[in-house]
């Protein structure tokens, strides 16, 4: 996961990688379409619902340690209204 990002990939994220998507779960990165944008799929960890799709360049994806993902599915809520304070803190930076 310390590669060197890809050109038109900010986030470095590869298959295999566990990314935060639009709706705050926790993805395992299935396949990675350089074609349209960068555009991220995969499998979510909280409910195993896919094709999780995710546009690195617009979405704004994120790593997850695996650590994190235990957390994250015990309480998804509180998970994403602590990310939403977060994102709203950051625009106003």
């Amino acid at each position: 996961m310390n590669e060197t990002p890809r050109p038109g990939d900010p986030n470095g994220i590869q298959v295999g990688d566990i990314y935060e998507d639009c709706s705050f779960h926790p993805v395992l990165c299935t396949a990675v379409d350089d074609v349209a944008g960068v555009m991220l799929s995969g499998i979510s960890l909280i409910d195993g619902s896919f094709p999780r799709s995710c546009d690195a360049l617009y979405c704004g994806p994120i790593h997850i340690r695996v650590e994190e993902v235990v957390a994250i599915k015990q309480d998804l809520d509180g998970y994403a209204r602590r990310r939403k304070a977060e994102l709203r803190a950051d625009d106003t930076t």
